[in-house]
């Protein structure tokens, strides 16, 4: 492969015209011949600029609504052909084939036309054939040729040309040719994985998945691991799409940790009241509805003030000043809110190392998507846990039935557990956590955890007892055996709710009522590895 190639003949043809008159300036003062396509090249010739049809070059007209137009030898020979290859060049010259040096072309918005929710029709209709199909030709020959797919590699692509005289090196072209071959397989994948739901396909023989690079990161879970932030493109509100006013760069685990802590204070909707999670290594280590947002962070923070240090913030409500204070008092890596007001963003603005990101929005907990985990020669692909119970859905099955305000406690206990790494136990009482046990092998040691954070608690504040005394228990999956709900009864929880299922349930509802607790069965479990 020869190192420097000159670029003569640029094909441009492109979905999103921003920047293309600035380029194709660029491209025509360096004497570079323009082709384009329909609306790319009225454009450009409206510009002023001198173009020729790429219909032209073909002698047929663009037909079928735009559907065929590049689909011809005289394009993709120009693209394909070898230049250092005394056939290709015979044919070239015997068909009267000019080579084409630089691609330059984005696609159909497609991704968009989802996201917009069209109707199945006119997400067909967005689907390119003739991008790709000449993106894939042009990147094959990157020995010759340079593509260039994405709108923020136009400057580079002016440095390049005007750093060498006019020619692309083959380093550049490499590069460009992966990026290039990264996008049509993004493209299809989005394709693909709409498709897959659009006819109902819940397990296709085969997936793709494809992100956009959002940041390189300085390292991944530990030091010696290297790591990168992709982002895949949807709008849900969350880390990916927020605003970050201050503060470092987000590591790998604040990107994990803040996901976590926003998904889990998304399931209360501010209509309801403030509410504030506050995480620590994935995991609740406090999590509180309250009077005010203030409120609400200061029993979250309660909830296990060691834990809390260091940790992650999410807030349902836009953050102010009051709130911005307490906060303030320690050192907290990232709070993440659906805004902030001036006065808020001042305070923490002499708090240089904490992050605060702004979503404008929660997150919906009901939206349907697809979580992924890689495994040893393969991925393990299952839909978002996005089930939700109320209180119809409950069935008492002890003696005595929860009193509402037991009830109130146990549905927020419930939401709570859903975001606790199994096996979780969660305390909660007047609608904040008081006691949080996660990712045990036994329940009966998550149970005696929390307690033990409950009893931790009554110390840190100076209570009188364990403010698991009259609190309800969250269990993420069923009790085995009575021996976890006992642990609950013996701290002093008075009502509990778990899914039920176990062989055991009868021991287990027994149990309860010797130990004179209200038990509701939900049906549904959330176990969460």
């Amino acid at each position: 492969m020869t190192d420097l190639t000159p670029v003569r003949r640029a094909l441009i043809s492109v979905s999103d015209k921003t920047g293309l008159v600035d380029l194709a300036k660029e491209l025509a003062g360096m004497g570079i011949q323009l082709l384009s396509t329909g609306g790319s090249a009225g454009l450009l010739r409206d510009a002023g600029l001198d173009v020729t049809d790429v219909a032209d070059v073909t002698g047929f007209p663009e037909m079928m609504d735009g559907r065929v137009k590049t689909l011809h030898p005289k394009v993709h020979g120009g693209l394909l052909a070898l230049r250092d290859n005394d056939t290709h060049v015979a044919a070239m010259n015997e068909h009267g084939i000019e080579g084409i040096d630089l691609l330059i072309v984005n696609l159909y918005p497609f991704e968009e036309t989802v996201a917009k929710g069209a109707d199945y029709d006119t997400c067909i209709e967005n689907i390119d054939i003739g991008g790709p199909a000449m993106i894939r030709a042009a990147a094959k020959n990157h020995a010759f040729v340079t593509t260039i797919v994405d709108v923020e590699d136009y400057g580079i692509l002016v440095d390049e040309l005007k750093a060498n005289d006019g020619q692309t090196s083959l380093a550049f072209r490499k590069r460009h040719a992966q990026i290039a071959y990264a996008r049509t397989g993004a493209y299809d994948a989005a394709v693909s994985t709409w498709m897959a739901g659009a006819i109902g396909e819940e397990a296709p023989r085969r997936r793709v998945f494809a992100g956009t690079l959002a940041q390189t990161l300085r390292y991944g879970e530990n030091p010696h691991q290297t790591a990168a932030f992709y982002t895949d493109g949807s709008v849900r509100p969350g880390v990916s799409t927020a605003a970050q006013h201050q503060g470092k760069e987000l590591s790998y685990n604040n990107i994990n940790d803040t996901d976590a802590a926003f998904e889990l204070v998304s399931e209360f909707l501010p209509a309801n009241g403030p509410a504030c999670a506050i995480i620590k290594h994935a995991n609740p280590c406090g999590v509180a509805r309250g009077e005010n947002l203030r409120d609400a962070y200061l029993r979250a923070f309660d909830c296990d003030r060691t834990s809390a240090f260091g940790g992650i913030i999410a807030l349902n409500q836009p953050l102010d000043a009051a709130t911005a204070e307490e906060i303030a008092q320690i050192f907290t890596e990232v709070v993440i809110a659906p805004g902030a007001d001036a006065a808020a963003r001042e305070i923490f603005a002499a708090k240089k190392n904490l992050r605060l990101l702004t979503t404008d929005a929660l997150a919906d907990p009901r939206t349907a998507s697809l979580t992924l985990r890689q495994v040893a020669g393969g991925l393990l692909v299952q839909d978002k846990d996005n089930g939700r119970i109320d209180m119809d859905d409950l069935k008492v099955v002890t003696k005595r039935a929860p009193s509402e305000k037991e009830m109130a406690d146990l549905l927020f206990a419930w939401t709570v557990a859903k975001h606790v790494k199994s096996n979780a136990i969660v305390y909660a009482k007047d609608g904040a956590t008081v006691g949080i046990g996660a990712g045990q092998m036994s329940r009966v040691d998550s149970s005696t955890i929390a307690a033990h954070k409950a009893q931790r608690m009554a110390d840190e504040l100076g209570l009188g007892e364990t403010p698991a005394k009259g609190s309800v228990v969250a269990s993420d999956a069923f009790f085995p055996f009575a021996d976890g709900l006992l642990a609950a009864a013996n701290a002093g929880a008075t009502a509990v709710i778990q899914p039920g299922g176990s062989m055991r349930d009868n021991e287990v509802i027994a149990a309860a009522d010797e130990a004179g607790l209200a038990m509701v069965l939900t049906g549904m479990r959330h176990f969460r590895h």
